[in-house]
C-alpha cells in the first residue's frame, strides 16, 4: 500500500491538535491530525463526572469561539469543554482523522522528512507535531505496595463517590485536582484525609477579577520559565460550585484531616513528612503575595475597585496542623481507598527521532525541537507559564505555524538558474 503524503502531520486531536489545524490551514499548509479516540478524549473519559474548567468562559478559550448557552464568567463542565472543540473543529474545517494511532515515528534515511507508521497504514511528512499533552500517563509513586489491603487509583481514573468502596478516603496530592476530589468526597459524607505538599494558593477571585485576570494584568502569564526550587509545586485553585478560594484550614475545619506528604508504607501504616505545616503556610505566602501585587496595581493604575479586608482573613491552624500525624494505620482508620493526584508522565517512545535530552525529556525552544522538523505543543511552560491553558496553546500553535511557514520558504528555494529554466519551459 502507498504512504499517503502530507506536508504536516499533527498527532493528537485535543485541544492543541485543533489549534495547530486553525494555524496550518490559515497558511495554507498541507496537514493531517491523527486522533487516537475521539477530538478531546480526555477531557471525556479521563477526568471525573463533576470536572470544570479552572478558568472562567471568557478566558479559557480559543479567540475565534465562545461557549454556547454560558455566561462570561461560568465555570464550564468537562462535556461542554469537549464538544466546544469538536464545534471549532468543525468551524475551521479540521482534517482530523478519529480512530488512528501513531505507533511509529522515525527519520527518512538520507532524504527530508518522516515516516509515520499508524493503525491506518504509513504516512511521510516533512515535518510532525507532538500534540498530546502534558496529561498522557498517570503518575502513581512507588510508595504502597499493589499487594496492600487497599484500593489504589490514579485521580484520572476517579469518577464519583459511588464508584468507591464504603470507608474513608486518602487523597495524595493537593493541586487542582486532589483538593477538588477531597472536597468532593468529603461532602458525599466520607472521612477524607489529603496529604499537602508544596503548593501555589492564589485567590479564586479579588477585588471584583478572577485569579486569571490579575495574573494577565500583572504579567505573570508570560513568565517565561518556572522559579527555580518550584519544579514540583502544584496550583491550588478551583472553579467548582461557581469557583472558589481554596482554603487548606476551611477544608480541615469542615472534618478534612490535613497530613504531610506521603512518604512511605510498612506494617499497613503510611507514613508522612513533617512538611503539613510549612506547606500550608508557603501556600498562604504565594496568597498574600498576589494580593499584595493586586493592590499595589489598582493603586498604581487608580482603579476604582472594591477593598477585600476578608481576602487576607487567617483562620486558626486546626487540630490536624497543631498536632499532625505522623502515621496512618490504614485498617484502624477504616480507609478503603487511597486516590493518587500525582500528576503525569509523558510517553514519547513513538517518537524516534534527535528530539529528546539526556532525561529523555523534550529538547526543545518555544516548541522547535532539536531534530529538525519535529516540534511539541501543549507541554508545560512550552513558551510561558500560561502554555498548558486552552488560550495559552493556541498562541504556541501560532508560533510554531509560523516557524514551519518560513522553513518551507527556504525548503522551496530552488536558485536563480531553476527559475529562469521553469519560466523558459512555460513560455
Amino acid at each position: 500500500m502507498a504512504s499517503k503524503k502530507v506536508e504536516t502531520l499533527i498527532v493528537g486531536g485535543g485541544q492543541a491538535g485543533v489549534a495547530m489545524c486553525e494555524h496550518l490551514g490559515k497558511l495554507g499548509i498541507s496537514h493531517v491530525a491523527l486522533e487516537r479516540s475521539r477530538i478531546a478524549e480526555r477531557w471525556r473519559s479521563e477526568r471525573w463526572d463533576s470536572l470544570v474548567a479552572n478558568g472562567p468562559a471568557w478566558h479559557d478559550r480559543f479567540p475565534g469561539l465562545e461557549f454556547e448557552g454560558f455566561g462570561q464568567d461560568d465555570f464550564v463542565p468537562k462535556e461542554a469543554v469537549a464538544a466546544y472543540f469538536e464545534r471549532y473543529a468543525e468551524m475551521i474545517d479540521a482534517p482530523i482523522r478519529c480512530g488512528v494511532e501513531v505507533t511509529e515515528v522515525r527519520k527518512k534515511d538520507g532524504a527530508r522528512g518522516f515516516v509515520v507508521e499508524t493503525s491506518d497504514g504509513t504516512y511521510e511528512a516533512n515535518s510532525v507535531i507532538a500534540a498530546t499533552g502534558p496529561f498522557q500517563t498517570p503518575v502513581i509513586p512507588p510508595v504502597i505496595p499493589a499487594e496492600a489491603p487497599v484500593t489504589q487509583m490514579h485521580s484520572s481514573a476517579y469518577r464519583n463517590p459511588a464508584q468507591l468502596e464504603d470507608g474513608a478516603v486518602l487523597v495524595v496530592g493537593a493541586g487542582s485536582s486532589g483538593v477538588q476530589i477531597a472536597d468532593e468526597l468529603m461532602k458525599s459524607g466520607r472521612k477524607v484525609y489529603l496529604s499537602v505538599g508544596p503548593h501555589d494558593r492564589p485567590p479564586r477571585s479579588y477585588r471584583g477579577r478572577d485569579f486569571v485576570w490579575w495574573l494577565g494584568v500583572l504579567g505573570l502569564w508570560d513568565a517565561p520559565a518556572m522559579e527555580p526550587g518550584k519544579e514540583h509545586v502544584t496550583i491550588a485553585v478551583s472553579g467548582a460550585e461557581g469557583g472558589k478560594t481554596i482554603d487548606f484550614r476551611e477544608l480541615a475545619a469542615q472534618g478534612m484531616t490535613l497530613v504531610g506528604r506521603t512518604n512511605s508504607y510498612s506494617d499497613g501504616k503510611v507514613m508522612f513528612g513533617t512538611d503539613l505545616v510549612a506547606n500550608v503556610d508557603g501556600g498562604d505566602t504565594d496568597h498574600r503575595a498576589l494580593l499584595d501585587a493586586a493592590d499595589a496595581y489598582i493603586a498604581r493604575n487608580g482603579l476604582d475597585l472594591p477593598e477585600e479586608p476578608s481576602a487576607r482573613v487567617k483562620r486558626p491552624d486546626p487540630d490536624c496542623m497543631t498536632n499532625p500525624l505522623s502515621e496512618l494505620d490504614l485498617e484502624k482508620a477504616e480507609v478503603k481507598t487511597v486516590i493518587w493526584s500525582t500528576g503525569f508522565g509523558q510517553d514519547y517512545s513513538w517518537l524516534k527521532v534527535n528530539a529528546f535530552d539526556a532525561d529523555g525529556k523534550p529538547a526543545h525552544q518555544r516548541g522547535v525541537s532539536t531534530e529538525d522538523g519535529v516540534y511539541f505543543l501543549g507541554l508545560p511552560w512550552l513558551s510561558r507559564r500560561g502554555s498548558t491553558f486552552i488560550w495559552g496553546v493556541w498562541h504556541d500553535a501560532k508560533y510554531i505555524a509560523d516557524h514551519i511557514a518560513t522553513r518551507l520558504t527556504y525548503a522551496h528555494y530552488e536558485g536563480t538558474e531553476a527559475e529562469d529554466a521553469r519560466k523558459a519551459a512555460s513560455a
